[in-house]
C-alpha cells in the first residue's frame, strides 16, 4: 500500500478549529504523524489545538519555508512508499493556493501518490461569495506589484479586464501595506468601479463590504495590519 498525501487546512486567526471545520479534519490530524509545513511552531500550536492528546514528540515536520532546498524537498514524501500518509498543512487558510504547497502536491502526481483534499476555510472563495460579484468568472491574480507606478498601472490593468471579460479581480496585500492598496485603488480606479474589502475572514473583527470607489471615499475602514482580499469589478 502506498501513503497517501492529505492537504489539511488550518484556521485563518485564532478561531477554534473545529468552529470552522468539520470533524473529519480533526480525525485525519489524529491519524497522521508526518506533516509538511512552513513554520514548525505554528504547526505544532495547530495540531495541539485542534488534537490536544496527540503526542508532540512523535511528530515528524518537514519545512517547506523559503530557505527549504529542492532536492530535500523533493525526498519529502519517500515515506508515502512504505504506506505512510502525510499531511501538509496550510500557514493559513487551505494548502497549494497561494501558498508554497503546489510543489508538493505536483510532486504527488508524479509519483502516483494520492492525494485527498480536505475540506476548510479559504479566505479567497469565501471573499467572493460574500462579493456580490460574478461568481461565474473569476481570477486570482496573488500580490501586484510594490513599485508605486507599476501597482497603479496592475491596477489599471485589472479594472479593463474585469471589463472587457466580466471578470471579477480577486488580490491580495502583505497586512501592513494595507492601507497603501486601499488609497491607490481609491485614486486609481474610475467612480463607478466596485471594490470588496474582505478582512478578518471568520474572526470576531470579520469586516466584508462592498462599495463604488466613490462610496469607498466616504469610509474609512480599519485595515492595519489585517488579513485582507481586495476584489475589483468593473460593469
Amino acid at each position: 500500500m502506498i501513503g497517501k498525501l492529505y492537504l489539511i487546512p488550518t484556521t485563518l486567526g485564532e478561531t477554534e478549529p473545529l468552529e470552522v471545520m468539520p470533524i473529519s479534519v480533526k480525525k485525519v490530524v489524529e491519524q497522521i504523524d508526518y506533516y509538511i509545513v512552513e513554520n514548525e511552531k505554528s504547526a505544532r500550536r495547530f495540531i495541539k489545538k485542534i488534537s490536544p492528546k496527540k503526542s508532540q514528540p512523535a511528530l515528524q515536520l518537514m519545512s517547506l519555508d523559503k530557505y527549504a532546498e529542492e532536492l530535500e524537498t523533493r525526498r519529502y514524501l519517500d515515506v508515502c512508499k512504505e504506506g505512510i500518509n502525510v499531511g501538509l498543512l496550510s500557514e493559513a487558510g487551505v494548502p497549494a493556493i497561494a501558498d508554497p504547497g503546489a510543489s508538493i502536491v505536483k510532486l504527488a502526481h508524479e509519483n502516483n501518490i494520492q492525494v485527498v483534499p480536505l475540506v476548510g476555510p479559504s479566505s479567497i472563495l469565501m471573499a467572493m461569495m460574500s462579493s456580490g460579484f460574478n461568481g461565474q468568472n473569476f481570477a486570482f491574480n496573488g500580490y501586484l506589484p510594490i513599485d508605486k507606478s507599476e501597482r497603479k498601472r496592475a491596477i489599471k490593468d485589472l479594472e479593463k479586464l474585469s471589463k472587457d471579460k466580466n471578470q471579477s479581480q480577486i488580490f491580495i496585500e502583505t497586512p501592513y501595506r494595507n492601507e497603501k492598496m486601499f488609497a491607490d485603488l481609491k485614486a486609481t480606479l474610475a467612480p463607478t468601479t466596485n471594490i470588496c474589502i474582505a478582512a478578518d475572514i471568520t474572526l470576531p473583527t470579520e469586516f466584508i463590504k462592498t462599495l463604488t470607489v466613490q462610496e469607498w471615499k466616504k469610509q474609512k475602514p480599519d485595515l492595519h495590519k489585517k488579513p485582507a482580499i481586495f476584489i475589483i469589478q468593473k460593469e
